[in-house]
């Protein structure tokens, strides 16, 4: 059971990325006071940590019952990722109100889904739980160590207010194009990899 859960942490860690996150999270509060920044990283974990628990208990039933492949998730998410990474790079909305406009809630995207909770790491979670693979007490690891990972993602993320104050707003600014070059070429490696791209190319 010990290596069981120590193989999720290592799994969840890597699929989940919680440095990632703040960084993004990092740039993307910057113009919001410090109460919302912290409502956001709160609502942003508890909408993950709700999605990447659905998933363990019944991920594998909705996706067979709709026949979706989570190849069609990652793609239908890199694409949307890839157009959110340009409105970063390019700046499309010069003035950014104080709060988040009415649905463009950032703890639920891209905080939420897909940084959190993307693709991978609903797929991770179904994998790890496989129903024919293991038992209830093994998915029991499973979840907790999903728990886990998401309390230190939210400690991390209330660590981006100290941040904020080192950079400033021009730093964050900066912050922000390079972050949505690095989010538009992730974007481009998830639908690369999805449709096996990589694989022409090696």
């Amino acid at each position: 059971m010990v290596d069981k859960a120590l193989n999720d942490l290592l799994t969840l860690w890597v699929t989940i990325e919680p440095i990632g996150t703040v960084v993004l999270f990092a740039t993307l509060s910057a113009h919001l006071p410090q109460a919302q920044r912290r409502k956001v990283a709160l609502k942003a974990v508890f909408y993950s940590t709700i999605i990447l628990l659905g998933s363990i208990v019944v991920g594998q039933i909705i996706l067979s019952a709709m026949q979706i492949r989570l190849i069609s998730l990652q793609v239908a998410g890199g694409l949307i990722l890839f157009l959110f990474a340009l409105q970063m790079v390019f700046d499309f909305s010069h003035e950014r109100p104080a709060t988040p406009e009415k649905g463009h809630d950032i703890s639920v995207f891209p905080l939420a889904v897909p940084s959190i909770a993307g693709a991978e790491a609903i797929m991770a979670v179904v994998l790890l739980t496989d129903n024919h693979v293991y038992s209830i007490s093994s998915q029991f690891v499973t979840a907790c160590v999903v728990v886990c990972i998401m309390s230190v993602t939210y400690g991390l993320m209330l660590l981006a207010e100290p941040i904020l104050r080192i950079i400033g707003k021009n730093g964050a600014a900066i912050l922000e194009r390079v972050t949505g070059m690095i989010l538009a070429a992730l974007a481009v490696e998830l639908i690369m990899e999805a449709i096996g791209v990589q694989r022409w190319i090696n």
